[in-house]
């Protein structure tokens, strides 16, 4: 999501569901770029929902997003759920969490809502 939203100017909004905020070792050529460094360029409202035992994406690489955001004057929110691991909204995985998940839906629902995604 980070990269579309930084690249699609027709975006009206999105949402990050413990999406990766930097980018992992060894990927192609074309997307070595940051995603940090992409705050600058983000061209919709951004919502970032994570839990904070993922072991993949921490605390701190959330955070250091949501202060570049912050830098480039950018509208973004983030919600880190105590406790959830990566994928607390896939119910069919053993990491599901049904507070986390039923909450970060309906934080998506009322971004979209808010941010004329949804009516």
């Amino acid at each position: 999501m980070w990269v579309y939203a930084a690249h699609n100017p027709s975006l009206k909004a999105g949402v990050a569901f413990y999406g990766p905020v930097v980018d992992p070792e060894g990927q192609k050529a074309i997307w070595r770029r940051a995603r940090l460094r992409l705050a600058p360029e983000m061209k919709a409202p951004l919502l970032g929902l994570y839990g904070e035992a993922d072991q993949g994406i921490p605390v701190a690489q959330v955070e250091a997003m949501k202060a570049a955001l912050a830098d480039a004057n950018k509208t973004a929110e983030f919600k880190i759920y105590p406790g959830a691991p990566h994928g607390f909204h896939a119910d069919y995985r053993p990491s599901y969490r049904k507070e986390a998940a039923e909450d970060g839906w309906a934080q998506l629902t009322a971004w979209f809502k808010k941010n004329g995604v949804l009516g």
